[in-house]
């Protein structure tokens, strides 16, 4: 069923139409509101869905607000908000270093992934300065040298060779799971690690499905691994 015309109230026919501003107009009847002047899609200006022709198009006039003591007043306490609401931002963000980011998932997912290193970390620490302990106490016991002194060990021992015994010493023996790498990689952040095609990755711990952290055999160096970039042997 064919429109009817918006000015005219006729029925409009294709060959005659104009669908404009959401209504149906004859060509000739698509005119500005006050000229009169027919109008075509390239000149014409609507305002309120009717159509005006350049020179009589409505012009939006700004309403002039006189400076009352109350009109003041309220643009002060505005200036006093804005204010307070900028010191509170950057209170908060104070000291941060970084921007707010928002809570995605992902991000969830890079901050369970960090506290799990930071505690993998720990624990790594906790060992070594417990192995390191063991080990400054292994001098005490009697040897061949202190014996033959006859005199109270107590002062005849010193702590001397215990960098030499810490720095002779290789690192421990690998415990744990090892994956041989089958792709190069270069560490993008801190807590990761480099490695090369072929290297042997030990004392290697799942962190989730697709992040490992373990030790490179050849660097001594370890961190978070991609679990894609490498095969168990």
């Amino acid at each position: 069923m064919n429109p009817l015309c918006s000015r005219c109230n006729l029925v409009v026919y294709p060959t005659e139409k104009v669908n404009c501003l959401d209504k149906y107009w004859h060509k000739g009847c698509f005119s500005c509101e006050v000229c009169k002047m027919t109008l075509n899609m390239k000149n014409y200006k609507g305002f309120e869905k009717r159509p005006y022709c350049n020179a009589h198009y409505p012009k939006t006039n700004f309403t002039c607000v006189a400076d009352t003591p109350e009109n003041l007043r309220l643009k002060q306490q505005s200036k006093m908000q804005s204010q307070v609401l900028y010191r509170e931002d950057f209170e908060k963000n104070k000291g941060k270093g970084f921007s707010v980011v928002a809570d995605t998932p992902e991000m969830q997912r890079i901050k369970k992934t960090q506290d799990q290193i930071s505690n993998i970390k720990y624990h790594e620490e906790f060992e070594k300065r417990k192995m390191g302990g063991e080990a400054t106490q292994l001098p005490s016991s009697p040897s061949p040298g202190y014996q033959s002194s006859g005199g109270s060990q107590n002062y005849n021992y010193e702590p001397a060779p215990e960098p030499v015994r810490q720095a002779a010493g290789g690192p421990p023996p690998s415990s744990g799971k090892r994956y041989r790498a089958v792709y190069d990689y270069s560490a993008a952040d801190e807590d990761e690690v480099s490695f090369m095609d072929g290297d042997v990755i030990v004392d290697v711990q799942q962190i989730d499905e697709g992040w490992m952290y373990g030790r490179v055999e050849r660097t001594g160096q370890q961190g978070m691994l991609p679990a894609n970039y490498v095969e168990a042997i």
